[in-house]
Order: C-alpha cells, then sequence, then structure tokens
C-alpha cells in the first residue's frame, strides 16, 4: 500500500471504477485500498460519522463493504488500519489512504484489479442529512445561549459566541440525526459561561433553538463541501449559505446538498450536573407526516 487514495465523496460522487492497491488481511476478513473511492472512511481520531458502506465488484463478483476506515502505511512500511494508526490524520512520514472492509476475499480481489466501488445511497444520504443538522443545531446552540457568556469565548462561523467549540466532547452522528455532549465543568465557567443560568432557561434556550432551525430549514438555503486537494487528508469545508450568513466549518464528513432535502430539525436538551446532551432529529423531506 504505497499510493494515497484519491477521494470523490466530496462532489456526492456514489459510484467508482478503481484498482486495487493493496489487500490487507485482517481478523474480519480483510481491508481493501484502492487508488481511487467515492468511499466516506469513519476518522480513526474524530469518529463521529460512521464510514460508507457498499460493495466492490471485480470480475462479475460481488463483495460487501462493512465499513470504510482511515488507512495509513509509514515510510518505513508499517500498515496501520483504522484505531490501530498511531498518528494523526495527515501526520508526516505516512502515506494517507481509505480502507474497504470486507469480510470475504475472493481470488480476483488482489492488487492490479479493477473494481466498481458502490456506495450504498440511501444510507449515505441519512448520515449526510445527519451530519449537517448536526452542524446546524449546534450553530443554533451557540446563538441561543450567546447571552450567557460574560467573556468573549472566540466566534463560531456565524459570528456567535463559540460555545461548540468550547464545550462539546463527543459526537455522534447516524442516519438523520447526532448526539451531541457539551462538557459544563470548572474550566467552562472560569471562560465565563453561565452555567447556572443556562439550567434555569433550558426550556426556553431549546424552544429558541427549534425556531431558528425552522427558519433555516424554510429558507432552502443551499450546502456544499469545498476541498483543498483530492486526497483524504486535504482539507475540507462544509459551507452553508444561511440568512444570516455564509456559515464555513473546516469538516470531514459528507453532507446534504441543499436545506430543502429537509422536512424539519428538532433539537432537546438534557442536563444533569455537568454534562449538556443535545439530540438532533432531521426528518427528510418528502416523509409521511
Amino acid at each position: 500500500m504505497t499510493s494515497a487514495t484519491v477521494v470523490t465523496f466530496p462532489s456526492g460522487s456514489l459510484l467508482e471504477t478503481a484498482h486495487v492497491v493493496g489487500v490487507n488481511p485482517d481478523d474480519s476478513g480483510a481491508v481493501v485500498v484502492l487508488d481511487r473511492t467515492p468511499f466516506h472512511p469513519v476518522d480513526h481520531t474524530w469518529p463521529d460519522q460512521p464510514g460508507d458502506r457498499g460493495t466492490l465488484r471485480v470480475a462479475d463478483v460481488e463483495v460487501a463493504v462493512t465499513e470504510a476506515v482511515m488507512a495509513a502505511v509509514s515510510d518505513e512500511g508499517e500498515v496501520a488500519i483504522g484505531a490501530a494508526i498511531p498518528v494523526k490524520r495527515g501526520a508526516e512520514g505516512w502515506t494517507w489512504s481509505v480502507g474497504h472492509r470486507v469480510d470475504t476475499v475472493p481470488a480476483a480481489l488482489a492488487a492490479g484489479a479493477e473494481v466498481e466501488a458502490a456506495v450504498d445511497a440511501a444510507y449515505r444520504a441519512g448520515l449526510s442529512r445527519g451530519h449537517t443538522a448536526c452542524h446546524l443545531a449546534s450553530l443554533a446552540l451557540d446563538f441561543a445561549v450567546a447571552d450567557l457568556w460574560r467573556k468573549d469565548p472566540g466566534s463560531d462561523a456565524l459570528g456567535n459566541p463559540d460555545f461548540e467549540g468550547r464545550a462539546n466532547q463527543t459526537s455522534v452522528i447516524g442516519p438523520d440525526g447526532a448526539v451531541d455532549e457539551y462538557r459544563l465543568g470548572k474550566s467552562l465557567r472560569k471562560a465565563g459561561f453561565d452555567t447556572e443560568g443556562l439550567a434555569g432557561t433550558l426550556a426556553e434556550r431549546e424552544e429558541r433553538m427549534n425556531a431558528r432551525l425552522a427558519a433555516w430549514i424554510a429558507s432552502a438555503a443551499p450546502s456544499r463541501i469545498e476541498v483543498e486537494g483530492e486526497s483524504i487528508v486535504d482539507r475540507r469545508r462544509w459551507v452553508c449559505e444561511l440568512p444570516e450568513g455564509t456559515a464555513s466549518i473546516l469538516c470531514g464528513g459528507t453532507h446534504a446538498s441543499s436545506l430543502a432535502e429537509f422536512a424539519s430539525i428538532r433539537v432537546s436538551l438534557q442536563l444533569s450536573e455537568q454534562l449538556l446532551v443535545m439530540t438532533t432529529t432531521a426528518v427528510p423531506a418528502g416523509s409521511p407526516a
């Protein structure tokens, strides 16, 4: 495995013809690396969005891809997959690629073979809506708690105080939704955030967020991914032209192409001691009422 994978998922691609760079056996089958792929992999350092799934077709044999993952090989030849990669994404001295987990490896699936790589379109669409909804919910949260800051924590993509950047500790994205956790500990209070004020007005702020999200969905704003290169470690940004201004956020995931893809996005907030949990639920446009 010596060549970096060209990734085409930022443009919305779901199907590519590619060649096998390497087949790396593991306990559950193998991880297949291609020279180009439409598959979005789960990030081993911030695994918020799951990897795509789909199929690889080679010589009229179709093999299921159970998950797309990060793959890397060091200059010394060490191959590492997913969570076993010992360095951050993009670290020098490593070649970065996308791996495709498969349970079985037919003889034709070997280095140099031409394959058709196809992403599960419905699963990708659900994850893309979930990721877009997650970002919108975070921006709405920053807006809804902006008055609780006594010091300047820095600004988010819309110019509001960046609660998301200061407090978020985990984000788990799924089809048409996400769950985010925010730590409301001593460091956040020292940074100037009024945690007691949040606790006393939680329902009001949730209502404020849902009103803002409804207005954004009604705008049918366009949404896109901007890229700086074609490798998996090149920087990418999610950009959405909201009524308040254009939001631009560094992001390696996939996204809806327009807010017209949503019938609604709603959040619920739960607070327990020093942890705020935000659950985001998206309903796709055209869903039964």
